[in-house]
């Protein structure tokens, strides 16, 4: 085949393949956003003491895949360069192999090797955000509610009701969306139940999320090292108002959290919103599960 015919399909090619990578690159930054750079594998930049796990497994695990990528990419320009067709060469095949042992157990072995590797740092890291034996210094039951979400700030007793966000388009209509507030350097455990259907609390900075399920009480823990406003949504399709799910989160230090606190009991909003306001009414499995994750959080305090 002569070079004037595989030359265009070559420049195709590598157009396509540039094209790609850079729809890539702007999907990831737009999905992002803003706050990120190469140090932390472009992820948000993670909020809480915990998130540093996220980081150093994603850059890790970019670093292995990087590194098996250069190895082979160098063994196939390798072989293109080493064994390719010379002016001399007679036109016959080079000898034909039917098996190398050693070369099959390598490429069985190694990849092996890989994956039990990665799956093992996976669940290590897994296992550390989702340990909730330490004690927390403030339990906060997030409840998830077609579409918005409640807050029950279990210490305090007072509570946060949200209403589904109305976004307009109008600049400054996110300060309308329900807030949760969590004190700097305080361990705060998340309590996650749902009123009607699956949704899952999801705050971009934590670096984490976790399902919000109906007649299921699931928990996770962090330790917030920031101050500032970020924003929290759901990441579960859960209707049509899905993508309007939305709620901010306000770092604060702990003199400001309990300010807040005493705000909330000057409007009057004491006490905690019961399951009796779930769709389906009073579930005694569910009060059960439910008092059960929250007397043994009040127990340790």
């Amino acid at each position: 085949m002569s070079s004037s015919t595989t030359s265009p399909r070559v420049r195709r090619g590598i157009g396509a393949i540039g094209l790609v990578a850079a729809l890539s690159a702007v999907s990831a930054c737009s999905a992002v956003g803003v706050n990120t750079s190469i140090k932390n594998g472009y992820l948000p930049e993670g909020v809480t003491e915990e998130s540093v796990l996220v980081e150093n497994l994603w850059i890790w695990s970019w670093v292995a895949a990087l590194a098996v990528g250069v190895l082979v990419w160098g063994l196939i320009l390798w072989c293109m360069v080493a064994y390719r067709r010379r002016k001399d060469d007679d036109g016959s095949l080079p000898i034909q192999l039917q098996y190398n042992v050693p070369l099959e157990i390598l490429y069985t072995v190694v990849p092996m090797f890989m994956v039990g590797a990665l799956f093992f740092y996976t669940e290590q890291a897994t296992s550390q955000l989702q340990d909730v034996s330490k004690e927390p210094d403030v339990t906060i039951n997030v409840v998830g509610k077609q579409w918005s979400w409640d807050f029950n700030y279990v210490e305090a007793n007072v509570h946060e009701t949200g209403q589904m966000a109305d976004l307009d388009g109008t600049p400054g209509a996110e300060k309308n969306l329900p807030t949760l507030y969590l004190p700097k350097g305080q361990r705060v455990e998340f309590v996650l139940t749902s009123r009607d259907v699956i949704h899952s609390f999801w705050v971009p900075a934590f670096l984490e999320k976790m399902d919000v399920n109906p007649g299921i009480v699931n928990r996770f823990q962090v330790t917030p090292s920031q101050t500032g406003t970020f924003q929290g949504k759901c990441a579960e399709l859960c209707g049509a108002y899905h993508s309007q799910m939305l709620f901010n989160v306000k770092i604060v230090e702990p003199a400001e959290y309990e300010a807040y606190l005493q705000g909330l009991r000057d409007k009057g909003q004491t006490g905690l919103l019961g399951i009796d306001l779930n769709r389906e009414g009073i579930n005694e499995r569910d009060r059960k599960r439910l008092d059960e994750a929250l007397t043994t959080d009040e127990e340790t305090n």
